[in-house]
């Protein structure tokens, strides 16, 4: 009978155990309601699915299962406070938040907590400058890379100058619209360029008198910082004020196919940024349908894979991936901790080679974090979408950031962050 006990009590401890050591917790902290859904369901999808597969191809990370942890925000910043403070206590060892709001507002908790956010190509921009913020990661660009690139591009297309010219910034009128607004203003002034400021109250389905007065004064460039219904909207007030497509450009999270095909034929020519390539030819989507969406595991019903905002939730699930598996070579444990994943993450090195191993060649731009450096090399493309053939396409290789620009601002508002909150340097 004793021994029938000690077997028994053996196994139920096991069983206790046995999950909290098996297992890497990955939170989602999705929006697949509210008026941001549309965006937020094909992103939460690629996220979801890429560990999915990384636990029915591959057995997990390093030998560990990965669990993903899902709730939902509607892209609410005080929900997704709820969601981290809900979740933290699983195991999870990042934060991806798809929301600058919800990021702002994490930076102190996750850092008092000493969990890592990573926020790619969202949230604080200064959130670059490592030697401040130990926790926060913004790899592969930032907002303020996205506003240089854009510039770069109108510039390339005026012949190399922008000197007298009028541009107008379209935003959301919240966090993140305004984040680029510094570095336009000073770019404005380096290139002698006009800037327009037309902010777009959430959801942004009213937009008549920006896009008015657009029609009044005729910028020669408009840059979009929309989300959501703002940029189908937008797109089609432009159209019928018929402003040239090719002189619209939107940053990366106003370049989707959501964004594009309400107007139809109208939206033929527009631009945006882009952090990665577009389109499904790649060798990880046979994989992902082989193993999970022909398996019926998939998050959704598997028609949003390869566009171009499940592949920007697949490419933030992999960056996760990669820094874990960067963790445990560091610390060689199989089973890490958010402090090891924080040290995955900067020591994290997406090059070309790593890129085709995914299945992905020639995907993203390479980069190298460092102590220093949480953004990477702040890099984009341009693509532009192609309406007859319902396809965005690249028509120029990644670009760097002005950096001359924008690495004092970074190094003023980390400063002046720093300052505020009493907090050290280190790197040195």
């Amino acid at each position: 009978m004793n021994l029938k006990k000690t077997i028994l009590s053996a196994l139920a401890t096991l069983f206790l155990v046995s999950p909290v050591l098996a297992e890497l917790v990955f939170p989602s902290l999705s929006y697949r309601t509210g008026a941001y859904g549309p965006n937020g369901i094909p992103f939460a999808d690629g996220y979801e699915d890429y560990f999915t597969l990384m636990n029915e191809r591959d057995g997990g990370i390093g030998g560990e299962k990965v669990r993903v942890v899902k709730c939902e925000t509607a892209y609410n910043t005080e929900k997704g406070v709820e969601c981290y403070e809900s979740t933290k206590g699983e195991g999870s060892l990042l934060y991806q938040p798809l929301s600058t709001g919800i990021t702002y507002q994490l930076i102190p908790k996750a850092s008092a907590d000493n969990i890592p956010v990573l926020s790619s190509g969202y949230g604080r921009t200064s959130a670059k400058n490592g030697k401040i913020f130990k926790w926060i990661f913004n790899f592969p660009g930032t907002y303020w890379d996205a506003a240089s690139i854009a510039t770069k591009h109108a510039m390339d297309m005026s012949g190399g100058s922008l000197d007298g010219k009028k541009i107008a910034l379209v935003y959301h009128n919240s966090g993140y619209g305004k984040e680029p607004i510094r570095t336009l203003e000073v770019l404005s002034k380096k290139h002698n360029f006009e800037l327009m400021l037309l902010p777009v109250d959430h959801p942004g389905q009213e937009q008549k008198s920006q896009w008015l007065q657009i029609r009044r004064e005729r910028p020669d460039y408009i840059f979009m910082w929309g989300w959501g219904v703002m940029n189908s909207v937008a797109i089609q007030e432009a159209a019928n004020i018929r402003f040239p497509m090719e002189n619209f450009i939107g940053v990366w999270w106003s370049g989707s196919e959501n964004d594009v095909t309400p107007a139809g034929d109208a939206a033929h020519g527009y631009k945006s940024l882009a952090m990665h390539a577009p389109g499904d030819d790649f060798p990880v989507y046979d994989d992902m349908r082989k193993y999970v969406i022909d398996k019926g595991l998939g998050a959704g019903d598997g028609s949003n894979v390869g566009t171009v905002l499940y592949s920007r939730g697949m490419y933030a699930a992999i960056l996760a991936v990669e820094g874990a598996k960067s963790a445990q070579k560091i610390h060689g444990v199989s089973k890490i901790t958010p402090s090891m994943m924080r040290d995955g993450l900067e020591a994290l090195e997406i090059t070309e080679e790593k890129l085709a191993s995914i299945g992905l060649p020639g995907f993203a731009p390479t980069f190298k974090a460092s102590c220093e450096n949480h953004g990477g090399t702040g890099s984009a493309a341009i693509q532009q979408w192609d309406a007859k053939k319902g396809t965005w396409s690249f028509i120029t290789d990644y670009m760097t950031s002005d950096q001359s620009v924008i690495q004092p601002l970074i190094d003023a508002d980390s400063a002046q962050f720093a300052s505020e909150n009493n907090i050290s340097e280190r790197c040195n």
